[in-house]
């Protein structure tokens, strides 16, 4: 199976996917085990409650989005797949060692989340996630699961448990290594594909240009709105609802496009913009530039969530 190259996930106001996570400031575990586990049985409900959640949080991926999301849905069909297997060889190790499965009556806390639904959100909601991104996520969870039961591990009071925990640790550690091997391969073919297409690619990468195209498409999608609505989004453009929308229109003409298309097209350069904007950030050599491109970003930030919440709304 191939994959092509993935971003990131989103952060808390679906900023557009990066494209090396790993650069992420924030900490892989956000909160530590809040207590020893006390037994073999906790430690497996709790490995037991992690996997099932992984794996319904990834099959809802692997079912979600439209052919466009193709190759990113495809490696979260893998990965599913992968949780599910995780949970049944969990079940049976839990018999062998108590003779019974994992049951949750044995948690005395909520286990940490290892693979949060927003990031899962911003993934699935960005127009320009990516299979490398989705890879790259799956490491990060793997990531987090090997913080985690060193934690466990290190809290643990009896010899079993820390044993357990120790080996969950390694079990995450490997699966880490195995996912970076095809967040690997996804990056050189999304490299071959973009050296392949040369001249001929499509992506557009000056911002000057882009907020020219981001112009073109909102006017024409508020052509499609009602008075209230169209004020809104012609606002995003500066002209707050000066700009009226021709009086007729011509959905026959040569050339004419879907709604839905002009929608998505808008939403995918404002993405490409806020990318644009908070690398520049990144790379600033100057507090002057810093201060501009971070202007620049948070105003291209707000104008994506604005498009699409406008974009959602019925008609």
């Amino acid at each position: 199976m191939r994959y092509r190259k993935l971003t990131p996930a989103l952060y808390r106001v679906k900023l557009p996917a990066r494209m090396k996570p790993v650069t992420r400031k924030q900490p892989l575990l956000a909160t530590q085990p809040p207590a020893p586990v006390r037994s073999i049985g906790e430690l497996y409900a709790i490995a037991m409650t992690q996997a099932g959640k992984a794996a319904q949080r990834y099959g809802q991926l692997a079912a979600a989005g439209d052919d466009a999301f193709e190759p990113v849905r495809c490696v979260f069909e893998v990965l599913h797949h992968r949780e599910l297997e995780r949970a049944e060889s969990i079940k049976k190790d839990c018999v062998a060692a108590i003779g019974r499965a994992p049951d949750v009556v044995d948690l005395r806390w909520t286990p940490t989340d290892l693979v949060p639904a927003q990031e899962l959100s911003d993934m699935e909601n960005s127009l320009l996630s990516t299979a490398y991104g989705a890879w790259a996520l799956a490491v990060r969870h793997r990531e987090r699961a090997f913080v985690f039961w060193t934690y466990v591990a290190a809290l643990a009071e009896s010899v079993g448990v820390r044993t357990t925990a120790e080996d969950l640790a390694r079990e995450a550690l490997h699966d880490g290594n195995l996912l970076r091997r095809e967040r690997r391969l996804a990056w050189r073919a999304e490299r071959k594909s973009a050296s392949d297409k040369g001249s001929t690619n499509s992506e557009i990468s000056t911002a000057a240009l882009l907020e020219s195209l981001l112009l073109k498409d909102i006017l024409l999608w508020s052509q499609e709105m009602p008075p209230p609505q169209r004020g809104r989004l012609l606002s995003l453009i500066g002209s707050h609802g000066e700009v009226p929308a021709p009086e007729t229109k011509d959905a026959a003409m040569p050339g004419a496009e879907p709604l839905e298309e002009i929608k998505r097209r808008a939403q995918r350069h404002a993405e490409q913009l806020c990318t644009i904007y908070l690398d520049e950030a990144d790379s600033a050599v100057d507090q002057s530039g810093l201060e501009l491109a971070q202007q620049l970003a948070t105003r291209s930030i707000a104008r994506l969530a604005d498009l699409r919440a406008l974009a959602s709304l019925p008609g």
